[in-house]
């Protein structure tokens, strides 16, 4: 049975830092995209930041309103996926989701939802003053 258990959301000021966590059980995530999204109130949920766990190493990709300020990584000897957030916005308060993806064909396709297969129950972000 896959499981995937978020945690880590919080409560912060504008400007200040998170980090969320993802353990992973009963998946094989080697040579699979994992990823981040994420939905706000009364919009779709999107895709935030993806990593790719290849033989050779890990390729990464993000949405454009993230850049530069969240990285993805993961540590498989803990079997758990990170999204380091710095630099937080009230933009992007919402409901964070860990998610395992099906057969996708780009990086780009990682971040389309419709791709999931396997998702987390999600963990708060709150940005507020």
């Amino acid at each position: 049975q896959v499981q995937l258990v978020e945690s880590g959301g919080d409560s912060v000021q504008p400007g200040g830092s998170l980090t969320l966590s993802c353990v992973v059980s009963g998946y094989n995530y080697m040579r699979k995209w994992m990823g981040w999204f994420r939905q706000a109130p009364g919009k779709e949920r999107e895709g935030v930041a993806v990593i790719y766990n290849g033989v050779s190493g890990f390729s990464t990709y993000y949405a454009d309103s993230v850049k530069g300020r969240f990285t993805i990584s993961q540590d498989n000897s803990k079997n758990t996926l990170y999204l380091r957030m710095n630099s937080l916005k009230p933009e992007d308060t919402a409901m964070y989701y860990c998610a395992a993806l099906g057969s996708v064909e780009s990086a780009i396709q990682a971040l389309r939802s419709d791709r999931v297969n396997y998702w987390g129950q999600g963990t708060q972000v709150t940005v507020s003053s």
